[in-house]
């Protein structure tokens, strides 16, 4: 079983550090109705998110920013997701991720949704990553929650 175990890992961080140095959507978003920049200013990790909303889903990401490989590979496997999403889908989405990384239950329906991101599981072994892991998600929540109310 260890064996499996190992082999999963390696598949993780395969996922992790394609990410990482071949990010997904990183042009950027003409005409964007979101844009925001989010940063942690402990670590440096800093992006820079647009999104074009129509019919109150994204229609177009674009993510550009610097950091850890945690941080990168999270925005761009956050970028690769919400593309066609609804708001919704996007909010469940980024709930799913925190309880991922805090190392509680999602049901096989979140893993479904999650795909690859599960990749980022592993982050939780390092309580102080987890925020590189977030920073995108959370960032991106924030500001798609204020389109929507403003």
């Amino acid at each position: 079983m260890t064996g499996a175990l190992g082999n999963m890992d390696d598949l993780y961080e395969a996922i992790i550090l394609d990410h990482y140095r071949s990010p997904r959507n990183t042009a950027p978003v003409e005409e964007a109705d979101v844009d925001f920049e989010v940063n942690n200013p402990f670590c440096g990790d800093e992006f820079h998110i647009q999104l074009k909303v129509e019919n109150d889903a994204v229609a177009k990401v674009g993510i550009t920013g610097r950091g850890c490989a945690i941080s990168q590979a999270s925005a761009s496997l956050l970028a690769e997701l919400v593309e066609g999403k609804s708001s919704d889908e996007v909010h469940a989405a980024v709930s799913s991720i925190r309880r991922l990384l805090k190392g509680e239950e999602i049901t096989d329906e979140e893993a479904d949704v999650l795909g690859d991101i599960e990749a980022l599981a592993g982050v939780r072994k390092f309580p102080v990553r987890i925020k590189c892991a977030l920073l995108s998600w959370v960032g991106l929540d924030d500001a798609l929650k204020a389109h929507q109310t403003g």
